[in-house]
């Protein structure tokens, strides 16, 4: 059986994304996300290269686009058009997609939802049904740098339904662009400088960025005593703040013992969680923090699990815990 993060305070499954805000509505708009399922059974689409609207404005990759209205009938078939090519990364099935995008109606050109004006792409798991059916289909097997622009009928966005709260209609096909900023799995490391490790009464962590799990070396000393959290590799990215979603590959191990006692690597899948959610030496310890970064963060029982270690593990009451967290992004 597949091991459950233990660093979770909610099961993973209460995580759920967001469906698409108003344009006209800035509140709903900031706590947007991405194009959420309709729930319906996904249908498979036939993929063409068009008819797809002309890109009036911000042309380059990253810049916030305009875009013209839909001439004619729609396609009822996915359109699909490769705008700008990248060189990076090919999306793989189940990678986590980051993208900037913005949504439009074909017969209005009604902008309903963009992730530009929120100033930071979106995360999500892709092709894998947790966003409509057009965005999973088309965009697995894009590369990273690539801006692709959509237009995807209702059967292949929200269906007869459509989406209400977004003004979207059961019959209004939907114009997307999107600007493919980095995709992430199971492979996926830090990024950054090393820095020097030269405190002997810390443990030494591994700077490999292979994918594989780092080593974890803890010294034959008396644990610390406070909330220890050091970068091993810093990264370049924006700053932790302690509300945010993250995105991470880690290792947990006992000091007493050295002893893995938790590992995304060893589930071969990401973990995803809310700093709010995790036990307080993590929220303290990556608060502040570049994403981008490895961290050693030690925690001591007191903003750990105390004398209520989880049931099942390894954790003994009022162990100290070892951690490299490897900060992949911002959800």
């Amino acid at each position: 059986m597949r091991r459950r993060s233990l660093l979770l305070a909610v099961p993973a499954g209460l995580l759920t994304l967001a469906g698409c805000g108003d344009e006209s509505d800035k509140s709903k708009s900031s706590s947007s996300s991405s194009p959420s399922p309709s729930g319906s059974t996904e249908p498979t689409a036939k993929i063409v290269n068009g008819p797809v609207p002309d890109i009036t404005a911000g042309t380059k990759f990253g810049e916030k686009p305009t875009v013209a209205k839909g001439t004619g009938t729609p396609s009822s078939d996915l359109a699909v058009k490769t705008v700008i090519d990248g060189s990076g990364t090919v999306v793989a099935k189940g990678d986590y997609l980051q993208a900037d995008y913005l949504g439009q109606i074909w017969d209005t050109a009604k902008v309903f939802d963009n992730s530009y004006d929120r100033g930071a792409p979106t995360l999500f798991p892709i092709g894998v049904g947790q966003v409509i059916p057009g965005w999973d289909q088309s965009l697995v097997g894009k590369k990273v740098g690539s801006r692709v622009e959509l237009a995807i009928p209702p059967a292949l966005g929200y269906g007869k339904d459509g989406n209400a709260q977004a003004g979207i209609k059961g019959t209004d096909t939907l114009v997307f662009v999107v600007d493919i900023v980095e995709t992430y799995n199971a492979k996926s490391s830090a990024k950054g400088k090393d820095v020097p490790q030269g405190n002997a009464d810390l443990p030494k962590v591994g700077t490999n960025t292979d994918g594989k799990a780092p080593s974890i070396d803890v010294p034959k000393k008396a644990a610390p005593t406070k909330l220890v959290s050091e970068y091993v590799i810093e990264g370049d990215g924006g700053v932790v703040k302690d509300s945010d979603q993250l995105l991470v590959q880690y290792k947990g191990v006992l000091w007493a013992d050295g002893k893995e006692f938790d590992s995304s690597y060893a589930r071969d899948q990401l973990a995803q969680f809310s700093l709010q959610q995790v036990v307080k030496g993590w929220a303290q310890g990556l608060t502040g923090k570049k994403v981008g970064s490895r961290v050693l963060i030690v925690v001591p029982p007191a903003l750990g699990y105390g004398d209520n270690p989880p049931q099942g593990s390894s954790i003994k009451k009022d162990s100290v815990l070892v951690f490299s967290v490897d900060i992949l992004a911002k959800m």
